[in-house]
Protein backbone atom coordinates (compact mmCIF):
# COMPACT_ATOMS: atom_id res chain seq x y z
CA UNK A 1 0.00 0.00 0.00
CA UNK A 2 1.02 3.57 -1.00
CA UNK A 3 1.50 6.59 1.70
CA UNK A 4 0.05 8.65 -0.85
CA UNK A 5 -3.71 7.16 0.14
CA UNK A 6 -4.61 10.39 -1.64
CA UNK A 7 -7.75 9.90 0.28
CA UNK A 8 -6.69 13.68 1.92
CA UNK A 9 -6.57 15.42 -1.78
CA UNK A 10 -9.88 17.44 -0.96
CA UNK A 11 -8.85 19.14 2.35
CA UNK A 12 -10.02 16.23 4.54
CA UNK A 13 -8.54 13.80 6.84
CA UNK A 14 -9.21 10.56 8.86
CA UNK A 15 -9.84 10.58 12.56
CA UNK A 16 -9.89 7.36 14.29
CA UNK A 17 -12.34 5.37 13.54
CA UNK A 18 -12.53 6.60 9.97
CA UNK A 19 -14.43 10.08 11.27
CA UNK A 20 -13.55 12.50 8.04
CA UNK A 21 -12.83 16.08 9.12
CA UNK A 22 -11.31 19.26 7.72
CA UNK A 23 -7.78 19.11 8.07
CA UNK A 24 -7.98 22.92 9.70
CA UNK A 25 -10.21 21.48 12.62
CA UNK A 26 -9.19 21.77 15.58
CA UNK A 27 -8.66 18.77 16.81
CA UNK A 28 -6.14 18.32 13.44
CA UNK A 29 -4.26 21.61 14.56
CA UNK A 30 -4.31 20.01 18.23
CA UNK A 31 -2.88 16.20 17.66
CA UNK A 32 -0.32 18.38 14.52
CA UNK A 33 0.86 20.34 16.85
CA UNK A 34 1.87 17.56 18.92
CA UNK A 35 3.20 15.52 16.48
CA UNK A 36 5.38 18.50 15.11
CA UNK A 37 6.64 18.42 18.94
CA UNK A 38 7.00 15.39 19.34
CA UNK A 39 9.37 16.13 16.07
CA UNK A 40 11.20 18.07 18.01
CA UNK A 41 11.44 16.46 20.89
CA UNK A 42 13.44 14.24 18.23
CA UNK A 43 15.49 16.38 17.13
CA UNK A 44 16.09 17.84 21.23
CA UNK A 45 17.42 13.98 21.88
CA UNK A 46 19.61 13.99 18.89
CA UNK A 47 21.62 16.81 19.64
CA UNK A 48 21.26 15.98 23.84
CA UNK A 49 24.99 14.50 24.45
CA UNK A 50 23.42 13.36 27.96
CA UNK A 51 22.04 10.33 28.50
CA UNK A 52 19.61 11.60 31.19
CA UNK A 53 18.32 14.14 29.04
CA UNK A 54 18.47 11.70 26.08
CA UNK A 55 16.62 8.51 27.08
CA UNK A 56 13.77 10.89 29.59
CA UNK A 57 13.20 12.58 26.00
CA UNK A 58 12.46 9.41 24.45
CA UNK A 59 9.95 8.04 27.29
CA UNK A 60 8.41 11.47 26.97
CA UNK A 61 7.86 11.11 22.99
CA UNK A 62 5.99 7.83 23.76
CA UNK A 63 3.81 8.60 26.32
CA UNK A 64 3.09 11.62 23.75
CA UNK A 65 1.67 8.88 21.55
CA UNK A 66 -1.21 7.90 23.75
CA UNK A 67 -1.73 12.18 24.11
CA UNK A 68 -2.16 12.06 20.10
CA UNK A 69 -3.89 8.64 20.34
CA UNK A 70 -6.28 10.49 22.37
CA UNK A 71 -6.57 13.32 20.44
CA UNK A 72 -7.08 11.74 17.10
CA UNK A 73 -10.64 10.72 18.65
CA UNK A 74 -13.59 12.33 18.30
CA UNK A 75 -15.40 12.74 22.00
CA UNK A 76 -18.06 10.12 20.61
CA UNK A 77 -15.46 7.70 19.64
CA UNK A 78 -13.77 7.89 22.96
CA UNK A 79 -15.45 4.83 24.80
CA UNK A 80 -14.49 2.27 21.29
CA UNK A 81 -11.10 3.67 21.32
CA UNK A 82 -10.76 2.49 25.14
CA UNK A 83 -12.89 -0.64 24.53
CA UNK A 84 -10.17 -1.15 21.90
CA UNK A 85 -7.55 -1.38 24.37
CA UNK A 86 -6.03 2.31 23.83
CA UNK A 87 -5.05 4.25 26.62
CA UNK A 88 -5.89 7.85 27.63
CA UNK A 89 -3.77 11.06 29.32
CA UNK A 90 -3.82 9.99 32.83
CA UNK A 91 -2.51 11.89 36.09
CA UNK A 92 0.30 9.31 36.24
CA UNK A 93 0.93 9.73 33.13
CA UNK A 94 1.85 13.45 33.99
CA UNK A 95 3.32 12.24 37.60
CA UNK A 96 6.54 11.18 35.84
CA UNK A 97 7.28 14.66 34.41
CA UNK A 98 6.40 15.88 37.90
CA UNK A 99 9.02 13.67 39.36
CA UNK A 100 11.75 14.55 36.56
CA UNK A 101 10.64 18.30 37.42
CA UNK A 102 11.09 17.49 41.18
CA UNK A 103 14.60 15.12 40.39
CA UNK A 104 15.89 18.34 38.78
CA UNK A 105 15.31 21.07 40.59
CA UNK A 106 16.87 19.15 43.82
CA UNK A 107 19.87 19.31 41.67
CA UNK A 108 20.46 23.18 42.49
CA UNK A 109 20.45 24.41 39.04
CA UNK A 110 21.04 27.86 38.92
CA UNK A 111 19.05 30.30 36.92
CA UNK A 112 17.62 33.80 37.04
CA UNK A 113 15.11 35.52 35.26
CA UNK A 114 14.31 34.96 31.55
CA UNK A 115 16.62 32.54 29.97
CA UNK A 116 18.14 33.03 26.27
CA UNK A 117 18.19 30.37 23.94
CA UNK A 118 20.95 29.26 22.18
CA UNK A 119 23.79 28.49 24.82
CA UNK A 120 24.13 25.34 23.44
CA UNK A 121 23.05 23.60 20.35
CA UNK A 122 21.60 20.65 22.85
CA UNK A 123 19.83 23.22 24.86
CA UNK A 124 18.44 25.73 22.06
CA UNK A 125 16.52 22.61 20.82
CA UNK A 126 14.89 21.87 24.10
CA UNK A 127 13.68 25.04 24.10
CA UNK A 128 12.39 24.79 20.60
CA UNK A 129 10.44 22.04 21.77
CA UNK A 130 9.08 23.80 24.91
CA UNK A 131 8.00 26.66 22.76
CA UNK A 132 5.99 23.91 20.35
CA UNK A 133 4.73 22.28 23.46
CA UNK A 134 3.35 25.75 24.47
CA UNK A 135 1.72 26.29 20.86
CA UNK A 136 0.58 22.43 21.63
CA UNK A 137 -1.09 23.59 24.94
CA UNK A 138 -2.66 26.60 23.15
CA UNK A 139 -4.79 24.43 20.63
CA UNK A 140 -5.94 21.94 23.23
CA UNK A 141 -6.59 24.82 24.93
CA UNK A 142 -8.97 25.86 22.01
CA UNK A 143 -10.06 22.70 21.52
CA UNK A 144 -11.21 22.59 25.15
CA UNK A 145 -13.14 25.96 24.77
CA UNK A 146 -15.07 24.62 21.43
CA UNK A 147 -16.10 21.81 24.02
CA UNK A 148 -14.57 19.39 22.08
CA UNK A 149 -11.96 18.07 25.29
CA UNK A 150 -13.22 15.31 27.74
CA UNK A 151 -9.94 15.19 29.53
CA UNK A 152 -8.74 18.04 31.16
CA UNK A 153 -5.12 15.96 31.98
CA UNK A 154 -3.99 16.36 28.64
CA UNK A 155 -3.68 20.56 29.13
CA UNK A 156 -2.07 19.30 32.64
CA UNK A 157 0.36 17.30 31.21
CA UNK A 158 1.51 19.58 28.25
CA UNK A 159 1.84 22.43 30.60
CA UNK A 160 4.32 20.46 32.98
CA UNK A 161 5.92 18.99 30.00
CA UNK A 162 7.17 22.97 28.58
CA UNK A 163 8.15 23.34 32.41
CA UNK A 164 10.29 20.02 32.24
CA UNK A 165 11.55 20.87 28.50
CA UNK A 166 12.55 24.72 30.29
CA UNK A 167 14.57 22.88 33.19
CA UNK A 168 15.89 20.31 30.53
CA UNK A 169 17.32 22.50 28.81
CA UNK A 170 18.86 24.86 31.83
CA UNK A 171 20.33 21.34 33.03
CA UNK A 172 22.14 20.69 29.80
CA UNK A 173 23.16 24.73 29.70
CA UNK A 174 24.88 24.20 33.20
CA UNK A 175 26.53 20.73 32.58
CA UNK A 176 27.94 22.02 29.26
CA UNK A 177 29.54 25.45 31.46
CA UNK A 178 31.44 22.62 33.99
Amino acid sequence: MSIATKTGDQGTTGLMFNRRVSKCHPRVEAYGCVDELNAALGLARAAAGHAFVAENLLAIQRDLVVLMGELATAVGDLPRYVKDGFHLVTPELTAKLDRLVAEIEAQKISFKGWATPGATPAAAALDVARTVCRRAERRVCALQEAGQLSNDEIIVHLNRLADLLWLFARWTEAKAAQ
